[in-house]
């Protein structure tokens, strides 16, 4: 399967200016040089605690953001050190999902006028013809047409999720990135949105990152799963093998905390694993692996190097000295 969105390296640093002068005296690592794919048709879910950087790596993927260095290809085309103004003719390829649908949708403006403001923006269309296209989007997702002319505030929270899954599809997008989603959402509604999204793609053959702190969530839509931890991806693997065999000490600890509804299940996975501190500040993040100030399996070469990012299984890839052959302990795996 061909990668529809291609990302190495990906950086995207805030500066911190201090002082009369505010001169630059570090950087915030939102973001600190991560890789992955996406395949065409595939959902791909990126998961972690919140401050990790889900959120600015979806953004920065979809170029909101100017990069700090990196490489986006996406479609075929790099678009990672193109101007903004050069973003406009690849805008309609890529679209975004945000994480509430209150402060994301304009309150001054109609549902139409919501969902036509791309077509405005990027397509010739007449006026009729917008029109059809927005009840034609209505009904994709569920929405009553005879509510177009509604406000933003006379919806539900998920029927104003449902008003920005429409938007985002107005101009017929092959890539979303669906920032939590649902994480404003009543938990009776989260389900509905996300059969929705799974629904959008099957039909119109869309590619999703999925970004949720929701594990339970993640493994229910997502083909692939990606871990990030301050600023980095720790970990990433198609969504049976990571949650059957997770190879990161990070990744383990997740999925502890995950709740077991089956009593029997969950004593056969054993004991949560409880991490002792806090996150470091993506500021000034500790030197060599990031997790190696809470993790509980951490070596003396874990405070030194900072572990490759490399393929441990089949398609299954960790940054971690536990499976690096040269400072592995004995009995790792």
């Amino acid at each position: 399967m061909t990668a529809l969105v291609e990302v190495r390296d990906l950086k995207m640093h805030f500066p911190i200016h201090t002082g009369l002068l505010r001169r630059q005296t570090g950087a915030v690592k939102a973001v600190d040089g991560i890789s992955f794919d996406i395949r065409e048709g595939e959902t791909l879910g990126l998961v972690g605690e919140s401050g990790c950087g889900k959120s600015t790596a979806g953004r920065a993927i979809l170029r909101l953001y100017d990069i700090t260095e990196g490489e986006i290809v996406i479609d075929g085309r790099e678009i990672g050190s193109v101007t903004q103004a050069s973003l406009r003719k690849v805008r309609p390829t890529m679209q975004m999902v945000f994480q509430d649908p209150q402060a994301s949708l304009n309150p001054r403006m109609t549902v139409a006028s919501i969902i036509s403001e791309p077509l405005d923006e990027h397509t010739s269309m007449s006026r009729a013809e917008k029109r059809e296209r927005v009840y034609d989007l209505m009904d994709k997702v569920g929405l009553n047409r005879r509510f177009a002319n509604r406000y933003p505030h006379e919806f539900s929270g998920g029927q104003r999720q449902r008003i920005g899954i429409a938007r985002a599809l107005a101009l017929n997008p092959k890539f979303i990135v669906c920032d939590e989603p649902i994480a404003a959402l009543d938990v009776s509604i989260q389900a509905q949105v996300v059969n929705l999204l799974e629904e959008l793609q099957d039909e119109l053959g869309l590619t999703y990152l999925f970004i949720s702190h929701d594990l339970s969530m993640v493994r229910h839509i997502a083909d692939r799963v990606a871990v990030m931890y301050l600023g980095k991806v720790v970990e990433l693997a198609s969504r049976d093998d990571l949650y059957a065999r997770p190879q990161h000490p990070y990744t383990e600890a997740l999925l502890s905390a995950v709740p077991e509804p089956d009593p029997a299940q969950a004593e056969r996975q054993g004991s949560r694993i409880v991490l002792q501190g806090d996150v470091p500040s993506p500021a000034n993040p500790p030197e060599g692996c990031n997790f190696c100030t809470r993790c509980p399996k951490v070596m003396d070469v874990c405070r030194r190097v900072d572990p490759a990012f490399r393929e441990v299984a089949p398609e299954q890839w960790v940054a971690c000295h536990l499976h690096d052959p040269e400072h592995a302990p004995a009995g790792a795996p």
